[in-house]
Parts: C-alpha cells; structure tokens; sequence
C-alpha cells in the first residue's frame, strides 16, 4: 500500500553539504552526442534498484542557455540529496518539437521510471502523449495549463494560482471591488478566468476588464475607458462650475474648496479599489503612470501584480509604492543561488531552482519504485523543496506556497509569507477548472474586446 508522504520527506537538510561528492567521471557514460548518464557511483549501473530520472532539456538550439542552467542544477541536487540509487539521464531537445520527440524515445528506450521536462509547451505537447502511454510519469517546466493532463505535470508557476494568491491577499485587506488590465491573448483570458473565479468564491467582484494589444505600450485610450475618465472629467468641471458661481456670490468656504482642487482635472471616484496588471518592465510603468494621468492613485486603488513583478525595479515608482504582488517562497534561495555561483561561477535563472526542486522529488520518489508513481505525485500533503511548498493534482497542475511582496522605497518586504505546509482538505479545490454560473449582476463590464467574445472565453465551460 502506499504511504503518504509528509512535508518532511522532501525537506533538505542544507547544512553539511560544503563538499562536492558529483561524479563526473565514473559516473558520466556518454551513450551519443545526446544523452549521457550521472549517478554518484561508476559501479550502480549493475544495482537493479537503480531509480532512472529522464531529464529533457534544451541543451542546444534556441533556448541552450536555460536548458544548460537547469541541467546544472540539477546535478547540484544529485549531489545534496546522495542517493546512490538515482540516476540522470540527459537527453537533449535541441529547443524544438522533433527534438522532444526523439529524447523521450531515447528516455523511455533507456528505462527511465519518471521524465523531468522538457522546458517549452510546444516540446511538451510533442513528447507527452509518449510518456502517457508507457504510463511514465511527466513533470515538465511549463507554465501553460494546455498541456497538463493526468500524468503530465508541471513544476512551473502557473497563473492561476499567483491571481488567486493575490486576489485572496487584497479581499483579506478589504479591497472587495476590482478591476484588470490584461493583454488581449492566453494569458489575459487565464487572468480574467482565475480573476472573475477567485472573486465569486470570496464574495467580491471583478469590475471591469480591460483588454490591450499585446505589443502595445500605449495605455492612453483604453485606460481612459477602464476609468471611466470622460464621465469623470466632465463630473469635477461641473463641480467646479458650481463653486466658481458660489464663490463670486461671496461663499468663503466654496472659494477655499475650488482653490484645492483648482489643478485637478477629473473626480478620483471609480468604482474599483484595486486593480490587477499581469505586466512588468516599461509596459508595467507606462501603465501605472497612465492611471496617475488619469487622477487614479493609490491607496485609494491598491495595484496589484503577480510574480513578474518581481524582475522590474519598481522601488523609485512613487505611483505604485506600498503595492502587492505574489512571488515563489525564498525558502533555501540563498544557499541553492550560493551553492550555484560556487560551482559554475555565475549567479542562478530562477527558472533553474526547479530543476533541483525536481530532482530532489526524484530522489523521495525513488523509494517506490514498482508502486503508482502517479498516486504519490499527487500527495495531498505536498513536499518542501529549496523554493517552499509544492504540491500536484491529478489534472497535472500544481500549487506553490507563495509569499506576498510589498514595494518599499528601500527593496520590497514579505507582507504575508508563504505557508509551510498546505491544507490537505482543500486539496484539488483552489485551481480546477469549474465555471460557476454567474448572474448578470457579476458580469464584469469589457472594453478593448468585443464584449460577448471576451464573455464567452472567459466563462467557457
């Protein structure tokens, strides 16, 4: 029968592990030019109980560079968790569909009890349908939902889960109306989806939804819609036109008030508190200066982010200072990103912890053998790696423990940090697919879209 694991089955013991103990020699036996083997002991090919990971990486073609950093990666976790039991198989490939192809027959030609990649969904749609018919176990590095099914899984950090993290976060702070602003492809349509999802269960609203052309950096027009500007603008014009004539009768008081808001062109009312933009870089802050444009400022409207967020300075924004975003947990960072520039001298991708993440998993994995690998994958209880908690679902989704970030002036802060274990009740439960029924009154209003397609994508059942 088999047993459930506990969080403490994947937490790594940091200390100790000064020493390198990989064995580059011995333990390497180039097979071709694509595929080569690492296990800690050059004599463990004759161990029958040899556990056999299939590692799909890009190591040449377009995306050589990633593929090369997760691959040293993971050889760093070989090296921590010394099971002399599991075994690397490397196979390449070449950042493209027929690449994926090949390696997954060469992985599964070879043995392998569990597939770690590939990296891209394109070679993920190309090799899976393979593994799922051996019943070999998939965990790729994709961060699109498309392609994951029961046994293909993924370690990437998938939107649904950042939206809901950070939507959950807000509502808790009571903001209770919100607003997105979102590119008009995938990704929007996924951020709306999670967006309108997480509202209906926590009992707030998604607004307003607005759509911009993905290679657009100018938010003018549509911001000026999603805040409603025209009917704003002309709201403090009258309110002004109401003070002047008080004030030139003699009205003390009207004559103060329209002096404060002599330079102020339109009224802050919307009827949003916060507002989500799944952006970074200079779009991020061409957007955040558009709102200010446009008389919109927080902590009125709180700004909200996911995890991208992460890769822009925004500490000298003044406009979206004190904002929140959601980020993968920090939990062993330092000591993986250390260990890393020890042997490689150079600093970590963040994408690169989840290959050692994986490989670590491997490791606990490895103990059953000859068991439903697919049943312990998908533990309720998770398992703790260098970046925090992390569980899969039987769908081939997953759940990460994520900490919620603040903007200070002086480096961002953890607000809200990430939990250390996960509720095994609710397991399942936070990022399915279900659609709930809305009523009118829920229906968000659409702009930069046509309204009826946007509404049918994104509460497609």
């Amino acid at each position: 029968m088999l047993k459930k694991f506990s969080l403490a089955v994947l937490c790594l013991v940091m200390a100790g592990c000064g020493t390198s103990r990989i064995n580059t020699t011995g333990g390497v036996r180039d097979i071709n030019t694509d595929i080569s083997e690492v296990t800690l002991t050059s004599d463990s090919y004759q161990n029958e109980q040899l556990f056999r990971v299939g590692m799909l990486l890009p190591l040449t073609g377009s995306a050589s560079s990633v593929g090369k950093g997760l691959k040293n990666a993971a050889l760093l976790a070989l090296d921590d968790v010394q099971n002399p039991n599991l075994v690397l198989q490397f196979y390449d490939t070449r950042s493209s569909q027929s690449g994926a192809r090949t390696a997954i027959e060469n992985a599964i030609s070879q043995q392998s009890n569990l597939i770690v990649g590939p990296l891209m969904s394109t070679e993920v749609q190309a090799s899976s349908g393979r593994a799922v018919s051996d019943n070999i176990p998939m965990i790729a590095f994709s961060t699109s939902k498309d392609v994951l099914q029961p046994g293909v899984y993924t370690l990437g950090l998938l939107v649904d889960e950042q939206v809901e993290r950070i939507m959950n976060y807000a509502a808790a702070e009571g903001r209770s109306r919100f607003a997105l602003l979102v590119p008009d492809n995938n990704l929007g349509i996924s951020v709306a989806r999670a967006a309108v999802r997480t509202a209906h269960k926590n009992g707030t609203k998604v607004v307003r939804i607005a759509f911009y052309p993905p290679n657009t950096s100018n938010f003018s027009e549509i911001l000026k819609k999603l805040t409603d500007y025209s009917s704003r603008h002309a709201e403090m014009q009258r309110k002004k036109a109401v003070l002047k004539a008080q004030a030139e009768a003699g009205n003390a008081k009207a004559k103060r008030e329209l002096a404060l808001i002599k330079t102020t062109d339109s009224s802050d009312e919307v009827d949003f508190d916060a507002v989500l933009i799944p952006e970074s870089g200079a779009k991020l802050k061409s957007a955040i200066s558009m709102f200010g444009y446009y008389d919109i400022y927080a902590p009125k409207v709180k700004f909200l982010g996911t995890s991208i967020w992460e890769n822009t300075r925004l500490n000298k924004e003044s406009l979206i200072v004190n904002s929140w975003y959601p980020r993968l947990s920090r939990y062993q960072s330092n000591y993986f990103a250390d260990k890393y520039y020890k042997f490689y001298g150079e600093r970590p991708r963040s994408l690169s912890s989840f290959a050692y993440d994986a490989v670590a998993l491997a490791s606990a994995l490895s103990k059953y053998q000859g068991d439903n690998l697919n049943a312990a994958i998908t533990s309720p209880e998770g398992f703790m790696g260098i970046n925090g908690a992390f569980r899969f679902f039987e769908d081939g989704s997953n759940q990460h423990s994520l900490d919620i970030m603040e903007i200070k002036p002086q480096g961002d802060i953890v607000v809200d940090a990430a939990s250390k274990k996960f509720d095994v009740f609710d397991y399942g439960m936070s990022y399915n697919n279900n659609i709930y029924n809305f009523s009118e009154e829920e229906t968000p209003l659409i702009f930069g879209k046509d309204p009826a397609l946007a509404r049918s994508q994104i509460y497609a059942r």
